[in-house]
């Protein structure tokens, strides 16, 4: 059953009590393939884009690679116990299609590992929530074109049918894709993220046989899974034009369009929207576009998943203390990011600001169809010392609380929030940064694969146990 709305008695019970948050309310962490798990060349696995892209001299802060990242491959049933032991009533994670079709066939070993995964979570009282794709795409793929062809969509489908027809209604939920802007333009037009490309056109085209992926392998779900929900991940940021004016409100119109609308209006509205269309025109979008694409990309989500970390406030020309727009923003070199200069910052020298969590809820709510919503990723890195085998991590506690109250707020307005993940459960790979980040609230010495859950977890646990932020 879905978490209950909050009622009149519930929120005034909140105000007494601290925050409590709706029964049957999700409360998980998240992690992904290649960030945790490692045994790069371990039962028939293949390599992925991110294992070549990190041989690439430079392309990995301290020439790190997912070898071994947090183990999670062969400490699986440790890691099972260890999220039991917090109380987490889910586990977010991916699949690695590298592991399940290597060479494009299905691979008995690496299906096995997420057998044995789900069946321990669900031994341990934990609901397996899946990811198909964050990002590990097969360079065998990426060398026959990567998601620039259209064909990628269709093997992406193929992949889908065959992890599904094990797992099946085992997967307590079920989701597509992980960021697909992410991945198209820091993949394909930025080059800091695998495959490592640097082209407008290949990031636009990228950008929509990600989608097409997304419709048809919830094609799949709803033949292969249909009791089980599926839906999509994206990371949405609240965009903020510096002033009235209309140079800076054409900037947040492009940025709020190639980093929200563009992913919302095909799934939840049934089309692309124009005015970014034609934004994307001279990156050839429209060509690669066909006839009935739409309608299945369209394919209707039981949920939404949104990943939050920070919101932006752009300017159509330089400001105090601003940053032009990088390559991945297509077509958009006016626009400028304009820095918070009172906003306390994570190690990753984000902007820490909970209240865009609130307000990118509150706009699928109120712009796009009735969804059910989960934060399926929100988290912080920060520069954790470990003393004395403790890690007091409170500044991450901080963050947390302050966005799980931001999530509390859009509740209190109406949204139809039904679960929180926190990224990540444990320290990991991230991405281009190597192991020199730590978003987890497990700390992981990756000399010896120790991990020792940090204060922050341990004050996750006891909100979890209580259903409620701020109880005393």
């Amino acid at each position: 059953m879905p978490p209950q709305p909050l009622s009149a008695e519930t929120l005034s019970a909140s105000a007494q009590t601290g925050l409590a948050f709706p029964p049957r309310f999700v409360w998980g962490a998240a992690t992904a393939a290649f960030q945790v798990e490692g045994s790069t060349t371990v039962d028939g696995r293949e390599p992925s884009v991110w294992d070549t892209f990190a041989t690439r001299p430079g392309a990995i802060r301290g020439g790190d690679t997912g070898e071994p990242a947090a183990d999670h491959y062969r400490r699986a049933g440790e890691d099972v116990e260890l999220m039991r032991s917090l109380g987490l009533g889910a586990y977010r994670f991916s699949l690695a299609w590298p592991r399940i079709r290597p060479g494009g066939v299905p691979n008995v070993r690496g299906i096995a590992f997420y057998d044995r995964l789900v069946d321990s979570l669900l031994a341990a009282g934990i609901q397996p929530w899946a990811t198909l794709y964050h990002w590990d795409l097969p360079q065998r793929l990426e060398d026959l074109g990567g998601w620039t062809s259209r064909d990628t969509a269709y093997r992406f489908a193929e992949y889908a049918e065959t992890i599904v027809s094990v797992l099946g209604d085992r997967v307590a939920s079920w989701s597509t894709l992980n960021e697909p802007w992410c991945a198209a333009m820091l993949g394909y037009a930025k080059g800091i993220h695998a495959p490592g490309r640097v082209s407008a056109t290949a990031a636009a085209a990228a950008t929509h046989h990600l989608l097409l992926g997304h419709g048809l392998a919830m094609d799949v779900l709803r033949r292969d899974a249909p009791r089980v929900p599926a839906g999509i991940t994206l990371n949405l940021y609240p965009v903020t034009a510096d002033s009235d004016s209309p140079e800076d409100a054409e900037a947040a119109r492009r940025v709020d369009g190639q980093q929200n609308r563009l992913f919302l209006d095909p799934v939840l509205r049934g089309g692309y929207p124009a005015d970014v269309v034609a934004d994307l025109a001279p990156f050839g979008f429209a060509d690669v576009v066909r006839d009935g694409d739409e309608a299945v990309i369209a394919a209707p989500v039981d949920w939404l998943g949104v990943n939050y970390y920070r919101g932006y406030r752009v300017a159509g020309s330089p400001r105090r203390g601003s940053s032009p727009a990088g390559q991945e923003w297509l077509g958009a070199a006016d626009v400028h990011f304009v820095p918070d200069p009172t906003a306390p910052l994570t190690d990753s020298g984000w902007e820490v600001q909970p209240a865009g969590l609130t307000t990118s809820l509150l706009q699928v709510h109120r712009d796009y169809r009735p969804v059910p919503l989960y934060v399926t990723e929100n988290g912080a890195s920060y520069p954790d010392v470990l003393h004395d085998g403790e890690i007091a991590d409170s500044d991450r506690v901080a963050f947390l609380e302050a966005h799980l109250r931001a999530a509390h707020d859009a509740l209190a307005q109406g949204v139809d929030l039904r679960g929180y993940f926190y990224w990540s459960l444990l320290d990991n790979f991230e991405w281009a940064e190597g192991y020199a980040k730590r978003f987890g609230l497990v700390h992981v010495d990756y000399a010896t694969q120790r991990r020792t859950p940090k204060r922050s977890a341990q004050w996750y646990s006891e909100v979890i146990a209580r259903g409620a932020v701020g109880v005393n």
